[in-house]
């Protein structure tokens, strides 16, 4: 049954990235200016654009242009030809109009720096968001709860940038405590790495890691009111033992399902964050591309996000069965 259930999720998601390909490339495509015009610049001659037009393969009717890309996604595609001809190696998601280099080799040379904010930030968040939950749900109607609470409500009200900017003026400009953030590989510098990634992730974590912390609170107060655990308390054990063995788990599943889907989201590019970091990642090659009108690259980012959201749901999906018994797949 789950085998059938699985085959099930991995159609739809077949059927959900057809659909986005095909809402994406009539979108960048077909609803923009001219790609050959912008390529082109403003000084070319109607000859040379005709010429793009062809290479592109523009002056083909929508239904072969579409199918072009989708089989250059899965075996690649030619571009022009005779002696202009250009092959694009699958997964072939074009050239970028502005640089003229494989899209493809753009994301994978940044998906690394969008990978390491999402998952430092993913760490920060569920460790202080679900920890200031759990003790506020303990201590409920305490000034640990009131002062946590009251302060995640605030963390969620500051817009990253503004929380970035801030940042960078007291620890960078005025303190001097951290150096200004740069893609580093950890193998190179350890100790920069950190460094470099620091303010990122606090940024970034510190609205996730509020909602996570008023929910996780909600959640814990709603579990703890049940009938299960007045009968576990009635039994005898211990408050801390009664939190770990029996509150825990039906008061963090709902939060599995949200960290599945924020941090998929992530995966596709934190965009203000790399951007005002200057941190040359998925989400700033996005923002400099949406300024430049790069089709082809903007595309690429959101099939990009698209897929991680979708394996993302996916998963959750198959770890909640796990995780709470009332949902699994059994056999009728």
């Amino acid at each position: 049954m789950m085998a059938r259930y699985v085959i099930g999720r991995l159609a739809g998601v077949v059927v959900i990235l057809f659909l986005v390909c095909l809402f994406t490339f009539v979108l960048f495509f077909t609803l923009q200016p001219d790609p050959a015009v912008m390529i082109c610049g403003k000084t070319c001659t109607p000859e040379r654009i005709d010429q793009i037009r062809d290479v592109l393969g523009l002056n083909q009717p929508f239904l072969t242009q579409f199918l072009g890309f989708l089989g250059g996604i899965f075996a690649g595609r030619d571009y022009g030809e005779g002696a202009n001809l250009v092959h694009c190696a699958a997964p072939c998601l074009g050239y970028s109009f502005q640089t003229n280099q494989s899209v493809m080799d753009m994301v994978v040379e940044r998906l690394p720096v969008s990978a390491t904010v999402a998952i430092g930030a993913a760490v920060l968040w569920l460790l202080v968001g679900i920890a200031a939950g759990l003790l506020s749900a303990v201590k409920e109607g305490t000034w640990w709860d009131r002062t946590a609470m009251g302060l995640a409500l605030g963390g969620s009200s500051i817009p990253n940038y503004v929380l970035a900017l801030a940042l960078q003026y007291v620890l960078v400009v005025q303190l001097q405590v951290l150096p200004f953030p740069q893609a580093v590989a950890f193998s190179d510098d350890p100790v920069v790495w950190f460094q470099s990634y620091l303010m990122p992730w606090i940024v970034l974590a510190t609205g996730y890691a509020c909602l996570y912390a008023r929910l996780t609170r909600a959640n814990v107060i709603d579990t703890l009111a049940e009938n299960f655990m007045r009968t576990a308390r009635s039994k005898g054990l211990s408050p801390a033992l009664t939190m770990r063995r029996h509150a825990l788990r039906p008061a963090l599943t709902p939060i599995a399902t949200i960290f599945g889907m924020d941090f998929a989201a992530l995966l596709g590019g934190a965009l203000i964050t790399e951007t005002v970091f200057g941190l040359n990642g998925v989400g700033k090659m996005a923002a400099d591309s949406i300024a430049k009108n790069d089709q082809p690259v903007i595309m690429a980012v959101t099939l990009l996000a698209a897929f991680f959201v979708v394996i993302g749901n996916v998963l959750v999906d198959l770890v909640y069965t796990r995780l709470d018994p009332r949902v699994r797949i059994t056999t009728p």
